[in-house]
């Protein structure tokens, strides 16, 4: 069975309880989360063969990730140990009209000093279908930038679909610092999430007009790309928003309808849906469905508290068919 491939860095989260703000806590909820192990959560509960690799300290945090990723079905066979600290990020909760907000403690972690030498990428890619990264690793470290270069070339060469989520975080890099650096991956990437702010701010397109017209010049300048995904996030309160999935693929954009929906925790759902759609494209779905599947998972995350999706194929399903339920009996 072929696999799907993670790499980045999962952190412990600390979370503000009952929406106070961090000034006023004494206490927080723990969890572990990050983009890449976040979608490998995901397609492991999909019921695909996924793998997740990163950089660990040795210590009892990373012995708890460690069980955490293996009670959700990830491998974890190629994980690195080694390095000081594990990276750590503080979400204060928001609610009604004040949004929540995130503080990183994450500088000099251990997955920041990974180097391309201590991963064992033939066998990591071995069987491997799709490899999916993010640009919050070459946020991180000069070694990560690198990291991510070779590690996407190499897969390449080795015949491996490149999934890549641009995910620009400005307070780990200024757009001026990620657009040189993201853009050199596009022609190596073949499924791409990336929404109209990315286009027009680290790719430098000029373009007038809505999400199709800058996907088409996308596809003009990197015709290397077969998917091209985003959502598009109506925010009516801290509490409740909507969100409609694009996709466009061989010259049509597709759209899933549109949910609104009240949220339980919005951290993760972009993870969300770039998993919904890496289960479409690995089972090779028709664009629709993808989009659809994407989508419904991206929904259903934001009613689930922590960062990963922690969803069967059924739940997602019933959601997009059948809507809302009180109860499933």
């Amino acid at each position: 069975m072929s696999k799907v491939v993670t790499l980045g860095e999962i952190m412990l989260r600390l979370s503000t309880e009952n929406n106070n703000r961090i000034i006023q806590s004494n206490g927080f909820r723990a969890d572990y989360g990050g983009g890449e192990a976040n979608v490998a959560v995901s397609l492991a509960n999909f019921g695909i063969k996924s793998e997740f690799v990163t950089k660990l300290p040795e210590n009892p945090l990373s012995e708890s990730i460690f069980r955490y990723l293996k009670a959700n079905g990830v491998g974890t066979e190629n994980i690195v140990l080694g390095g000081e600290r594990l990276g750590t990020y503080y979400l204060e909760v928001g609610t009604s009209v004040r949004a929540s907000s995130v503080i990183y403690d994450r500088k000099y972690s251990s997955f920041s000093t990974m180097d391309y030498e201590e991963l064992t990428l033939n066998k990591i890619l071995k069987d491997c279908k799709i490899l999916h990264l993010s640009g919050i690793t070459p946020a991180l470290s000069e070694s990560c930038r690198e990291l991510t270069e070779k590690i996407i070339k190499r897969a390449k060469e080795m015949g491996v679909l490149i999934s890549f989520d641009f995910n620009y975080r400005s307070k780990l890099w200024t757009l001026e610092e990620a657009s040189p650096v993201l853009t050199s991956y596009l022609p190596y990437i073949d499924i791409c999430f990336a929404g109209i702010l990315d286009g027009k701010n680290i790719m430098k397109l000029d373009v007038q007009g809505d999400v199709e017209d800058y996907y088409k010049e996308i596809m003009r300048k990197y015709p290397n790309i077969k998917y091209l995904m985003c959502t598009k996030r109506e925010t009516h309160s801290v509490d409740e928003n909507s969100l409609t999935g694009y996709l466009y693929k061989d010259g049509k954009l597709y759209h899933s309808k549109k949910y609104t929906f009240t949220i339980v925790d919005r951290v993760g759902g972009g993870d969300a849906f770039a998993a919904g759609a890496l289960y479409g494209i690995y089972y090779d779905l028709n664009p629709q469905n993808i989009v659809d599947f994407a989508t419904g998972a991206s929904v259903y995350k934001h009613t689930v508290r922590g960062d990963a999706n922690l969803a069967s194929v059924d739940e997602i399903e019933t959601l997009i068919n059948r809507g809302v339920q009180s109860v499933a009996r």
